[in-house]
């Protein structure tokens, strides 16, 4: 067994180091499919978020194995990259990789539980009225991001967490972060591309699109054009 810790959390090494064994036993599960998520309390009494990756198939444990971080690992590693720029994700505190003979078994992400209690499914049927600026603040959010040349590849209502702050700001926190890419120019046909996931009504893409393009210098007309089509085609065969 491998464990990465944070140096700000050496304290919880020994139950880290445990938490395979007693992962099944404890905590809450708030997501069950071929992963699971589980809510559970540290050694030092602290709620943390451990997600626990299947095991590879045989062909992928190779390839995980020998030529591919693990997804637990690029999780954190990515993780610690959105922190230091300045980009909202819940604290990674370690990862854990299950290797037997070599071969890659399974693995765990473990890292801080998000303060932040709502996620853009929100939007599934509902109104802009009211909440015009929470979709504006979040295209600007993202701009930021691509600004910086990150993009994260499974941009998902689920995957987008948001609260207000005490003055009533929104906040915006990234998760399952393992397919990221990091370093590349983000221009406006992938940005628009990369809004395809989400949920909503046409008036929150057009919104979107608008705020993003303002924020990046795009022409605002074609930015709505493109955001509206990839939506539309994304979403064609899946309802």
């Amino acid at each position: 067994m491998k464990v990465v810790l944070n140096p700000k959390y050496i304290h919880l090494r020994p139950w880290i180091e445990q938490l395979p064994e007693h992962f099944e036993k404890e905590g809450r599960i708030i997501y069950n499919a071929r992963n699971q998520i589980r809510i559970m309390r540290a050694s030092d009494g602290s709620e943390v978020c451990v997600k626990r990756f299947h095991a590879p198939r045989f062909l992928n444990r190779l390839i995980y194995s020998y030529w591919r971080a693990p997804k637990a690992m690029r999780a954190y590693e990515n993780a610690l990259r959105l922190k230091s720029a300045g980009i909202g994700t819940p604290e990674p505190i370690a990862y854990i990789l299950n290797i037997k003979n070599g071969l890659l078994e399974g693995s765990y992400l473990i890292c801080q539980k998000s303060v932040l209690t709502r996620n853009f499914y929100e939007f599934r049927h509902h109104s802009l009225n009211g909440y015009e600026y929470i979709v504006s603040a979040f295209a600007r959010f993202t701009a930021f991001m691509h600004e910086q040349g990150i993009l994260h590849k499974d941009y998902s209502p689920g995957n987008i967490l948001f609260d207000l702050d005490e003055k009533g700001q929104p906040m915006f926190e990234l998760v399952d972060i393992n397919r990221m890419v990091f370093g590349h120019p983000v221009n406006m046909a992938t940005a628009c591309h990369n809004f395809c996931r989400l949920w909503g009504r046409e008036d929150f893409f057009i919104l979107l699109a608008q705020e993003y393009a303002k924020s990046r210098g795009f022409d605002e007309g074609r930015c709505i054009q493109l955001t509206i089509r990839y939506w539309k085609r994304f979403w064609r065969f899946r309802r």
